[in-house]
């Protein structure tokens, strides 16, 4: 769903054509899958950053058509909302030292996107939610002017529906748009798989999510409510699912899953064209099932633009470049802090996920206790109470930042075994045992921020200054709270 659309309204002849294609596409994957050139190349890592557009007290700029023609640069694009950007950074090989290089290159892309949104009086603001958004900025007024997005809002439906979260506080909100889905940012990080490896790997990814987006988590304030600590994820799911009617769980098209991977990526590829329905029937030109070029792989932009409109937290991706190769999208993990805190993230979460992958055949978990585990870990963060296997005996529940911690040698192991430097693997694991050894998460220091200062933009402000020295949340100061004068009357001041 990355490119603009070229057509916007599309036939019944459409419809039944590009599904055809997809039936066929999945042959062509099998041969695919069975040849020694595809996804034979070194294994890489890379990231997608989003952000938001904001004015330096935290008020949305939606100006990013102007501001990606600014800079000229061709790894920004559009995302849903007029305040929202996206930068797409380059794929690095996984060896010697990949953290770095995505480090520099984000922080590099966001000074980019500093200067050239400062004459538009706007700034990047990274973090899972925007604190100062309100529902009128969640409205079809504010949505990018690309096609494709207007095209995703007709096809999943316009009846009003209610988006609700409810932790410390309680966040409610009608909406008939998926324009509410612009209330969120992620970092969303991409790792090459060779198919023989998808299912395992899959599979680890799906256990590790939890712990990790426990200790990651930086989304605790949604229109202006304390609610879970990363609201971004339940937020998601309703904002941007499917909603012509009521459907189970597993039939949604954003979610965690309702199983552990059996049958490699074939297996998922086959359930996303035999389960759902397509939301953009857009056929490409020409021979569509061939080779782009001698001997390269088929594009299959149709299977591709169809795995573009299911939101599974991990996704599988099909690319033709080079000879082909298969990703796993690894899509929960919130935006911001700092490109510190999210490049620590994905060591810790791709050690988790090589380590795992490598050792274990998954699934010693049930997959409902996994699945319990991913929204606990949303909900609670830190303070999340997660299943875990015990080596053949009953699961047992253990708290994540213990968890964390004595999974860091694992993670490390697992880096070090893909070739990863040592000092590579220090230098960011590091920054995730500071933060469980603090306890102070992004989600921690905003909400204790939060009731500190007593206001979103204030909270905003003081994020935003933080962000912009890049060290990692874990050492930010504390907050100092706002002394309110005592007042006449009522004894023990104002509340």
């Amino acid at each position: 769903m990355g490119r603009d659309l070229p057509q916007r309204d599309f036939t019944d002849e459409d419809r039944e054509r590009f599904a055809a294609r997809l039936r066929a596409s999945l042959g062509l994957l099998d041969g695919l899958l069975t040849s020694p050139r595809f996804g034979a190349g070194e294994p890489t890592l890379g990231a997608e950053l989003e952000m938001f557009l904001v004015t330096p007290d935290g008020v949305p700029v939606p100006r990013n058509e102007e501001i990606r023609e600014a800079a000229a640069d061709p790894r920004l694009v559009l995302e849903v909302n007029r305040y929202n950007l996206e930068a797409n950074l380059t794929p690095v090989p996984l060896r010697p030292r990949p953290f770095t290089a995505l480090h520099d290159e984000a922080d590099a892309l966001l000074e980019a996107v500093r200067r050239t949104a400062a004459p538009y009086g706007a700034e990047p603001y990274c973090a899972g939610l925007l604190p100062t958004l309100r529902p009128g900025d969640l409205t079809r007024r504010n949505m990018s002017s690309r096609g494709r997005y207007a095209v995703m809002d007709e096809a999943l439906g316009r009846a009003g529906r209610g988006l609700r979260v409810t932790g410390e506080q309680r966040c409610r909100m009608r909406s008939d748009t998926v324009c509410a889905q612009g209330a969120t940012s992620s970092w969303q990080v991409h790792l090459t798989v060779r198919p023989e490896e998808f299912t395992r790997v899959h599979n680890a990814a799906q256990l590790m999510t939890a712990p990790v987006l426990a200790v990651s988590a930086n989304s605790p304030l949604l229109l202006g409510r304390r609610a879970w600590d990363e609201s971004r994820i339940p937020w998601y799911e309703q904002a941007f699912g499917q909603h012509r009617r009521r459907v189970a769980p597993a039939d949604r098209r954003s979610g965690f899953g309702h199983g552990w991977l059996r049958g490699g990526v074939r297996e998922l590829v086959e359930e996303a064209v035999r389960r759902y329905a397509p939301l953009v029937p857009l056929c490409s030109d020409g021979a569509w099932d061939r080779p782009l070029r001698p001997g390269g792989p088929p594009a299959l932009e149709e299977l591709r633009l169809h795995l573009g409109t299911l939101w599974w937290w991990n996704r599988p991706v099909y690319d033709p470049a080079g000879d082909g190769h298969l990703r796993i999208e690894m899509r929960a993990l919130p935006s911001g802090p700092t490109p510190a805190d999210m490049v620590a993230n994905t060591a810790l979460l791709t050690g988790l996920v090589l380590d795992r992958a490598a050792r274990e055949p998954g699934g010693d978990l049930p997959f409902a206790l996994a699945r319990e585990n991913f929204y606990t870990a949303a909900r609670d963060g830190m303070a999340a109470r997660l299943w875990w296997p015990a080596g053949g005996a009953a699961p047992v529940r253990v708290a994540a930042r213990d968890l964390v911690q004595a999974l860091l040698p694992r993670a490390a192991a697992g880096l070090a075994g893909a070739g990863v430097a040592d000092d590579e693997v220090q230098r960011w694991l590091g920054v995730v045992e500071g933060r469980v050894l603090t306890g102070r998460s992004g989600a921690h220091w905003q909400r204790r921020t939060h009731r500190a200062l007593g206001s979103d933009t204030a909270t905003v402000r003081r994020y935003l200054e933080l962000s912009a020295t890049g060290a990692p949340v874990h050492s930010w100061p504390a907050p100092q709270p706002v002394v309110r004068a005592k007042t006449k009357g009522r004894p023990g001041g104002s509340r």
